[in-house]
């Protein structure tokens, strides 16, 4: 028998969905939302290919959060887990973790691959910062 869910347990789970696709100034982005969120986005968007298990993955994502904070006038920055979204990750053919796919015009301009620190990311994504 399943337990009914209360008034509060109700709002909590409406809470943690909405900040399931929104994390601070990073987006989540599925397999479903890709063709919406990233090629139909008339910004840059930095796609960063993660996953649970990977700690590299881990090290750079508060990087991409500081950048998305103080740069989300121009780009946005979203996160795609390839394991459990195969088909974008397949698609672009990603093969190690993290990877960083830059889009613009619906289309792929740049991809970065590993975990780099800030400066370096500025760096690389100087062209889309300007």
């Amino acid at each position: 028998m399943r337990a009914r869910r209360g008034p509060l347990t109700q709002g909590i789970v409406r809470k943690m969905d909405k900040e399931k696709s929104k994390l601070g100034a990073t987006k989540i982005v599925t397999d479903a939302t890709f063709d919406v969120d990233v090629l139909k986005n008339e910004k840059p968007v930095v796609v960063d290919y993660w996953a649970e298990w990977c700690g590299p993955c881990r090290m750079v994502a508060p990087v991409l959060e500081e950048i998305a904070q103080e740069h989300g006038d121009k780009i946005d920055v979203v996160k795609l887990n390839i394991d459990e979204n195969p088909d974008v990750a397949q698609r672009y053919g990603i093969l190690a973790i993290p990877t960083l796919g830059v889009f613009a015009g619906g289309e792929v301009v740049k991809q970065i691959v590993g975990a780099k620190p800030k400066a370096a990311l500025l760096r690389e994504l100087s062209e889309y910062l300007a």
